[in-house]
Parts: structure tokens; sequence; C-alpha cells
């Protein structure tokens, strides 16, 4: 969910009649007007802001000496500079100084309104970078270092580790490829008190069958032909510590019989040997493919199904995440380029759009490739645009769902305006919904111009947030 954002707005007069629908538009910030520079000045100085909105002439300064003079207190606030008599050498030297955007001409509402968005977007990516860099660096919780993202899906998978983490209990994890399963094994191995010793991992389908069994439970020498000495498997490699199971739905019936066993008993034999070794280990398996539905297909035995479904955990397709793919990238931005031993390159808005309209379907671990290699095309250039990804498909080029085409007149008759606009109420709503707040995917999803979708959302007063003003 959306966070209110501090809105500093210098300007001479208060907010009057004219501005009515501008400050309804603005409806995500909280607005803290300043009639005078020196005000200005006092409060960043002791409240927090987030974004600026200057508008000249201001007496006594010029855009240049206020940002100026508001870098010295926080370098890192968005300045927003509107000046009706400005130039556009005015606006390059400006954003030039470190200025966010200059705006000249007469008011255009529409442009201002989406100019202050993409800023408050922007800084809401920059604080939860900062908020992830800072997570990375403590030792508080270094389980959560790479689970990246504030969505409801990621919050309810955070819950689950912290309270079965630190439990024996056996947890499957299902789950689209690509999607983080690994990543969730390990924070449950971390935040669990046998993480004092590794991890044991094993690929279930990356293993030939007839070599399956003697990697998971060990062999003696001659055991089978070229077993040339004594060989412990992985299984008491995990001793006192968790064995992941990956892909464990590519297992054979014949080697899901004994490994039922061992979950059973938490004992085995080698290959080869009639000695019986015990283990205290726990267990964590993953799946792309849904064992549930392999068990009714008769792929999967449905007594091992219940063994391993003892706390269940589903990993989201990242399509179903579009709110935390900014936050991705960001967190990839940070981490490719530390390795790389380079600057953080930065990365637009509209780039930033245009990747959450893409379904992705390698999901995260495609989004982290995709990132690399914009970072690596890019050359030394610090921005990222839209050419240095892989085209995506917007909803433009996928097939419009079906509408109802047809409505029941009741006896007595209806209000046709009103049916027709309650219509459009309903569907507006349902965009931002789905969109979750982002007003660009939003107009996308509808065929729409983003300028026209903000009109229709006035008109219809669809705001997310209640907007305070607080006059000097």
């Amino acid at each position: 969910m959306r966070q209110d954002t501090n809105l500093l707005w210098i300007r001479r007069t208060a907010p009057g009649t004219g501005d009515t629908t501008l400050v309804e538009s603005l409806d995500r910030f909280i607005i803290h007007v300043a009639h005078e520079v020196d005000d200005a000045l006092t409060r960043l100085r002791g409240e927090a802001a987030d974004v600026i909105l200057a508008e000249f002439p201001l007496p006594g300064w010029t855009p240049a000496e206020l940002l100026e003079a508001i870098q010295q207190i926080n370098p890192r606030l968005l300045v927003v500079i509107r000046e009706p008599e400005g130039t556009v050498a005015d606006a390059v030297r400006l954003v030039k100084l470190g200025a966010y955007h200059f705006m000249s001409g007469p008011l255009d509402e529409n442009e201002l309104i989406e100019c202050l968005e993409r800023a408050a977007e922007k800084r809401r990516l920059r604080t939860a970078a900062a908020a992830v860099t800072a997570s990375t660096a403590s030792d508080v919780e270094p389980w959560k270092r790479n689970l990246v993202g504030d969505g409801r899906s990621m919050r309810d998978i955070e819950h689950i580790i912290r309270l079965a983490g630190p439990k024996r209990s056996t947890v499957l994890i299902q789950g689209e490829t690509g999607t983080g399963k690994e990543l969730v094994a390990r924070a449950l191995h971390q935040i669990s008190p046998r993480a004092y010793l590794p991890m044991v991992a094993v690929n279930c389908s990356a293993l030939p069958e007839n070599l399956l069994e003697a990697e998971l439970f060990g062999h003696t020498k001659g055991a089978f032909t070229g077993a040339m000495q004594n060989r412990v498997g992985h299984f008491e490699q995990a001793h006192n510590s968790t064995l992941f199971l990956d892909e464990v739905g590519e297992l054979p019936l014949g080697l899901q019989a004994k490994l039922l066993r061992v979950l059973q008993e938490r004992e085995f034999q080698r290959l080869g040997s009639s000695e019986t070794v015990r283990v205290d280990v726990r267990i964590i398996a993953a799946s792309n493919v849904d064992l549930r539905e392999k068990v009714h297909q008769g792929g999967f035995r449905e007594d091992l199904f219940y063994r391993l479904n003892v706390v269940p955990i589903s990993m989201p397709p990242l399509r179903e995440r579009v709110a935390d793919i900014p936050l991705l990238v960001h967190h990839f931005l940070e981490k490719i380029c530390q390795l790389e031993g380079m600057a953080v390159k930065r990365i637009s808005r509209e780039t930033l759009d245009r990747l959450c309209a893409y379904p992705w379907p390698g999901n995260i671990r495609e989004l982290q490739n995709a990132v690399e290699m914009a970072v690596v095309l890019s050359g030394s250039r610090m921005d990222l645009c839209p050419a240095d990804f892989p085209p995506a498909p917007s909803y433009n080029d996928r097939p419009l769902a079906a509408v109802p085409s047809h409505a029941v007149v009741p006896e007595g008759g209806l209000d046709f305006e009103m049916a027709v606009a309650n219509f459009q109420r309903t569907i507006l709503d349902q965009a931002i919904q789905r969109s979750r707040g982002n007003k660009t995917l939003a107009a996308d999803l509808l065929r729409m111009k983003r300028t026209t979708l903000l009109a229709k959302l006035r008109t219809f007063e669809i705001r997310s947030n209640v907007v305070a003003i607080k006059s000097a």
C-alpha cells in the first residue's frame, strides 16, 4: 500500500479556488504550504519533506539560489521548479544543478500532477532501496537480506518463515521456476538453530536416476560398478543441519518410497551396507509443479506428499507481484553494480512502468538477468532507458478480455446516464485495484491516455488518500 508523501509547496499565496482541481488531484500527498523561502528553509531543517514544489517569482530569490540553499540542507530532496517566464536554457541549467524538473509557460495541471507523482514514486523507491541496503548491512535479521518486496504475499511468506524457521517441521515450497524457492529455503535455515552448519542442497532433477539414491544415502566401496571407495550421502552431510530437496517432484517412484521411510524414521542404509545410519536432519522440499495434481496423475506418492506438506509455502509468480518489481529492480541494480565495482546506475520511471507491464514468464530470475544485461550493455551511461531492456509487450499487445454486452432493463426503467456512470466508475476502480494504484498501468489496461484516466478519476472522485493542507 502506498504511503503518503510530504509535499512542501513554496509559493507567495495560499492555494485558492483556482487550485481546487490541482489540490484534489494530489491525492497521495500531505501538502504543506510555505509563503516565504526563509520559512520553507526553516521547516526543512526541522521537518520531513519528500518533494518540493517551488513556484516563482519569489522575492529576493532566484531558482538557482533556492536550489542551492535546499541542497545544503538535504541534497537528496527532489525539487520541482515552476517559473512561467523561464526559458529552455534555464531548464537545462537548473536540471544540471540538480533540480528534478523545471516547468515554464502557462500552468498545465496534468503535466504538473504527473511530474509530482513521478517524483513521489522516485522518493519512495529511494527510501525502499535504502531500507533494503540497511537490512543487508544489518545483522539483526540476516535471513531477510535476499527477500525483497513489501507486498502482502511477501509479508505472509516472511511471517511463515518467522514462525516455522526455528522449528524442525518439514516445509514444502511450491511455485513456478524462478520465483525464489531456494531463497526462502535458505531463509528458513538461517533463522533456525541449525544455521551454524551449512545447508545441504540437492537438485533432484539434475542427477541421473541410477546415481540419485547413492547421492542421497551414500554407498560403500564396491556397492556398484565405479564405487571405488566409501561415500557419505547428502543425508549424512546434513546431519544436525537442513537438507533442501529441490524439484522433489522429479524423484522416481521407487526412490520416493525410500525417502518416505527416511522422513518417518530418520534412518537409512547406505548402498551396499546393512548398517543403519541415524540422522537428525530438517527437510525442506521444493517443486515447480503442483504435487497434489501429480498425486492425482499417479506420478507422486500421496503418503509422501502429506509427509512433506507439513508447512506449505506457495511462491507467487512475479506477474502477481507488480508492486514489488521496482524494489527488485533497484535491489538488483545495487547488487550488480557493486559486484562490477561501478557506481549504481539510475532508471527512469518510464522504464520501470514498462518493466511492470511485462508478464515475466521467467519470474525473478528473468528480471535479474534483464537488469544485468541492461547494466552491461549500457556501458558508461548512468541512466537506464527502455531500449536497454528486451522489448516488453504491453497490455495493448494482449487480446481484450470479454466484456458483458448485455444489460437488463427493469420493468420500471432506469436512469441511463447514471447506469453508464456507475459502470464506468466500477471499471475504473477495478483497473486501479488491479494495477495496485499505478495509474500508468491502469491507463494501459483501459487503453487510454494517462491524462484521460486522471480526468475520469477526478470526475468520479476515485481517490486512495485524503489530502491535508497545512498553511503557514
